[in-house]
C-alpha cells in the first residue's frame, strides 16, 4: 500500500467516525451537508501535512469530531469546524464559503480566521488581537467560542510536535484564556483536559510525579470510596431512587495548583477524592427537592460539615452549573465532600451551554442560566467597544471577566445578584449600571456604612450611596476587581485626561498669544524638553490640571534665551510631580541591570544557562528563579531577554498577549554560582528554637544567611530566611531539614 493510499483511508476512517458520532447525536440529519463541507476542506487542504507528518485535513474532522462529540453541537458547527481553516490557510475567501455554504457557516467560520498585526502592532502577539476578533463574533453567535475552544483542545492533544517554546506559547495562552473560557461556559470536562495538558507541558517532571503517586495510592482511594458509598447505596436502593454514584479524583493540574497555593506536599492534600450521585428525578418539578431528600439520607449516614453546604441549585452559578455540595465526616476520619445534581444538572455541568439548548428544544430550560449568559456576553461587548491600549491590558480586562468563584449579594429590593468572589462596593454598583457606578460615594452593607473599597461576602444586602455629581478617581482601580467596573472607570479617566489635555493647550495657546508668541510645534517641544515632558499631550494636561504654572521663564524658553547663568532650563522649570508618573510593570520592582541586547539568536534552539552565560540575562525580579526551576525566556523589543519562572504571574501575560517573544531555556549549572531564595518558616514558640534554626543552617548546611525576621506571639513564630544558594535541589534539602526540628511546623519557600 502507497503512502497516499495509507493517507486516503486514514482520512476516510476518521470522516466516518465523525458521521457516526453525528448520526447517534439529536440532531437533525443534515449528512449530505456535512459530506459537502469534508469534501471541499479536504480539496482546499489537499498536499498540506501537519508537524506530525499526517495529513492536514485530520486536524478539521478532529475538531468537529470534539464539537459534536464532546460539545453536543450541530450540523452548522460541524461544518464550520470542518472548514475553520480554510479562509487563513488557502486562496478561499470568507465570500467562496458564503456562496457554497451560506451566510451563517460563512460567518462563523470568519470569527475563526485569525488575522494578524491589528491594533496591536505588528511586534505584538496576533493571538491577543485575533481573541479580540473572536469575542466580537462570539457576541452574535456563541458557537464561535464553542469551536474555538474544540480547535486549542485538539492542538494541545497534538502539541508533542512542536517547539519547546512554541510549546510554552501555546500551552500558556490555553492556561491564561481559554481554560477559564471553557469554566465560563460550563465546558468542565473540557477545562479539566485543557490545564492538565498545559501542566504537562510546562512542569512535565511535576505532571509525571503527581500522576505515578495517583496510581499509587489509587487501590487505596477506591476501597474508601467504596466503603463510604456502599451504605448511602443501601438506603437509597431501599427508597426506589434511579442514580448512579461515581468517585471524582482531582486532576494533576489542580493538585499541583493546591499544593503550591497552600505549600503542602501530595500527601497533605485531602480532597483528591470526592463523591457524584447523579439521579433521574422523579418528575421535572420535583428535581430540587429530590436532591435535599438524597441529602438528608446522606447526612443520616455521616456527619455533615456544618459550613460546607453549597446550594447550586436555587442560585446556579453563572456558567449554569446546578448541584447541592455538602461534605461528610467518614468512617475512617476524613471529610468527604458530596456533588448531587440529577441527570440534567450533569449533562448542563460537563457540556455547558451546548446542553442548554438540548433541554430548551425538549422545553426544559434554565433561564436564570440564559440570562447570566447574555449578561456575560453584554459585558464583553463593552469591553470590545472600549479598546484598551495595550494588548496585555484588553487580556486582563478578559481575564477579570472569566471569574471562576462567585457569590451571591442582594439589592434593597431583595433580588439575588452574581458578582465575582473578590468584588467590592463599587463593583457592585457598576454592575448594576454606569452611572450609579460614576457617582457612587459609598453604601450600606446590612444597613452598616462601609467604604467604596469593602470586600462583599456572601448574603450582603447592599445600598448604594450616590451624590450628585461624579467621584471617579485613579485610586478607584485600586478598589475594583471586575472587567466591567475597571473598563468604565479607566474610560472615564481617559475622558478625564482629554478634558483636561484640551483645557491645558487652550490655556497655553492664549499665554503664549498674549505675548506675541505662537503655539507652534517648535515652540511645544522647547517646553516639553524643558520641563522633561515625555509627550505634548502630557504637558498639555499638567498645564489643565495645575500641576504645572506657565510664569516669565516659560517665555525666555520659547525664546530661545539661555539663563543669566549659563545653566539649563531643566530642573528650574520642572515641577512635575513623577510620583504621579505611571511606572510599567516590567520596570517597577528595580532598574533593570545593564546587559547587552542579544545580537544573533536561534529562536528554535533553548537557551542554556550556565555559569559562562548567565551573565547575558536578566532574572526576573518577582518570580526570581533558580537553578532546578522550571524555566523560560522572554525577549523584549529591546534584544533583552529576561528569565522566567514557567508559573510567573509575569510570563503567563507574556505567553498570552506576546507568545512570540518565548523562548525555551534549560539550567546548566554545576554548584558553582550563588543565587538568593527567600524561606518562610513557622511553628511553635520555644526557648532556644531561633537558634535551633540558625544552627542547623550555619553549622550543620554551611548555608550563607543574608536576612533573617522572626516575629513571635500567641505561642507561635512566624519567619522569613533570606539565604544563598545553588540551586531547587539546596531549597528542598534545607527545608527538610528545618521540618526536622520538633517546634517547627512547615519551611517552605516563598518564591
Amino acid at each position: 500500500m502507497t503512502r497516499q493510499e495509507r493517507d486516503d483511508k486514514m482520512i476516510q476512517e476518521a470522516f466516518q467516525g465523525l458521521l457516526d458520532c453525528y448520526l447517534q447525536s439529536r440532531h437533525r440529519k443534515h449528512v449530505e451537508r456535512i459530506t459537502k463541507a469534508f469534501n471541499f476542506a479536504r480539496q482546499a487542504h489537499k498536499g498540506v501535512r501537519r508537524l506530525s507528518g499526517e495529513p492536514y485535513i485530520m486536524h478539521p474532522i478532529a475538531v468537529a469530531r470534539i464539537v459534536c462529540e464532546e460539545i453536543g453541537l450541530g450540523s452548522t458547527s460541524i461544518c464550520a469546524a470542518l472548514l475553520h481553516d480554510v479562509v487563513e490557510d488557502t486562496d478561499y475567501t470568507v465570500e467562496d464559503i458564503e456562496n457554497i455554504f451560506g451566510s451563517k457557516i460563512a460567518q462563523i467560520v470568519s470569527g475563526l480566521t485569525k488575522i494578524s498585526g491589528g491594533i496591536f502592532g505588528e511586534k505584538a502577539s496576533a493571538q491577543a488581537e485575533s481573541f479580540r476578533k473572536l469575542l466580537l463574533t462570539m457576541s452574535d453567535d456563541i458557537r464561535v467560542i464553542l469551536i474555538k475552544i474544540s480547535d486549542r483542545l485538539h492542538n494541545m492533544r497534538t502539541l508533542g510536535s512542536q517547539r519547546p517554546n512554541k510549546q510554552y506559547k501555546i500551552a500558556g495562552e490555553t492556561l491564561y484564556i481559554y481554560a477559564p473560557l471553557a469554566n465560563r461556559l460550563g465546558l468542565n470536562k473540557i477545562k479539566e483536559e485543557l490545564e492538565d495538558l498545559s501542566f504537562s507541558y510546562e512542569h512535565p517532571e511535576e505532571y509525571k510525579a503527581i500522576k505515578a503517586k495517583l496510581e499509587d495510592t489509587r487501590e487505596h482511594r477506591d476501597q474508601i470510596f467504596e466503603d463510604f458509598v456502599a451504605p448511602i447505596r443501601q438506603q437509597l436502593d431501599k427508597r426506589g431512587v434511579i442514580y448512579t454514584i461515581r468517585k471524582r479524583v482531582k486532576t494533576p493540574y489542580s493538585i499541583w495548583r493546591k499544593m503550591q497555593i497552600k505549600n503542602v506536599p501530595f500527601e497533605e492534600v485531602y480532597d483528591i477524592l470526592a463523591v457524584r450521585i447523579v439521579f433521574e428525578p422523579k418528575d421535572d418539578e420535583s428535581e430540587i427537592d429530590d436532591c435535599f431528600h438524597i441529602l438528608n439520607i446522606a447526612s443520616q449516614i455521616y456527619k455533615p460539615h456544618p459550613e460546607r453546604l453549597r446550594d447550586w441549585l436555587h442560585h446556579p452559578k453563572a456558567n449554569g452549573y446546578q448541584a447541592l455540595h455538602t461534605t461528610l465526616m467518614s468512617k475512617v476520619g476524613r471529610w468527604i465532600e458530596v456533588q448531587i445534581r440529577s441527570k440534567r444538572m450533569d449533562e448542563i455541568a460537563e457540556q455547558g451551554f451546548a446542553a442548554h439548548w438540548k433541554y430548551k428544544d425538549g422545553g426544559k430550560t434554565s433561564e436564570d442560566s440564559e440570562n447570566e449568559l447574555n449578561k456575560w456576553l453584554y459585558t464583553i461587548k463593552e469591553i470590545l467597544d472600549d479598546p484598551q491600549p495595550s494588548a496585555l491590558d484588553f487580556l486582563d480586562a478578559i481575564k477579570l471577566n472569566l471569574y471562576a468563584n462567585e457569590i451571591f449579594v442582594v439589592t434593597p429590593k431583595g433580588e439575588f445578584k452574581t458578582m465575582p468572589a473578590g468584588s467590592s462596593v463599587l463593583d457592585f454598583a457598576f454592575s448594576i449600571h454606569t452611572i450609579l457606578g460614576t457617582h457612587c460615594i459609598g453604601a450600606k452593607v446590612n444597613h452598616n456604612l462601609v467604604p467604596l473599597s469593602y470586600k462583599l461576602q456572601s448574603g450582603d444586602q447592599v445600598e448604594v450611596l450616590t451624590g450628585k455629581e461624579p467621584h471617579v478617581s485613579a485610586e478607584w482601580l485600586n478598589c475594583i476587581s471586575t472587567a466591567k467596573a475597571k473598563a468604565k472607570v479607566e474610560a472615564y479617566l481617559r475622558k478625564q485626561r482629554r478634558e483636561k489635555q484640551q483645557q491645558g493647550e487652550k490655556m497655553l495657546t492664549e499665554f503664549l498669544e498674549r505675548n506675541e508668541l505662537q503655539a507652534n510645534s517648535l515652540n511645544i517641544d522647547r517646553l516639553c524638553e524643558a520641563h522633561e515632558s515625555p509627550s505634548r499631550e502630557d504637558l498639555f494636561v499638567a498645564i489643565g490640571e495645575g500641576k504645572m504654572v506657565l510664569v516669565e521663564a516659560d517665555l525666555d524658553v520659547v525664546r530661545g534665551k539661555k539663563r543669566k547663568d549659563g545653566s539649563s532650563w531643566k530642573g528650574y522649570l520642572n515641577i512635575f510631580n513623577r510620583r504621579n508618573k505611571k511606572v510599567e510593570v516590567a520596570d517597577a520592582a528595580a532598574e533593570k541591570p545593564a546587559v547587552p541586547p542579544v545580537l544573533h539568536l536561534d529562536m528554535k534552539k533553548p537557551l542554556i544557562l550556565n555559569e559562562e552565560t548567565i551573565g547575558r540575562y536578566l532574572l526576573c525580579p518577582y518570580c526570581k528563579p533558580i537553578p532546578g526551576d522550571d524555566v523560560l525566556g522572554y525577549l523584549d523589543a529591546t534584544n533583552r531577554i529576561t528569565i522566567h519562572k514557567r508559573q510567573c504571574a509575569v510570563a503567563d501575560k507574556l505567553k498570552a498577549a506576546k507568545g512570540n517573544g518565548i523562548l525555551s531555556a534549560n539550567w546548566d549549572t554545576h554548584h558553582k554560582l550563588f543565587f538568593e531564595a527567600t524561606i518562610r518558616v513557622h511553628g511553635i514558640d520555644h526557648v532556644g528554637v531561633l537558634h535551633q534554626i540558625t544552627g542547623v543552617l550555619s553549622s550543620q548546611l554551611n548555608v550563607n544567611m543574608r536576612h533573617l525576621s522572626i516575629d513571635a506571639r500567641d505561642g507561635l513564630f512566624q519567619g522569613e530566611i533570606l539565604l544563598e544558594v545553588h540551586d531547587a535541589r539546596d531549597v528542598k534539602d534545607i527545608c527538610d531539614k528545618l521540618k526536622q526540628i520538633q517546634e517547627v511546623a512547615s519551611a517552605v519557600r516563598v518564591n
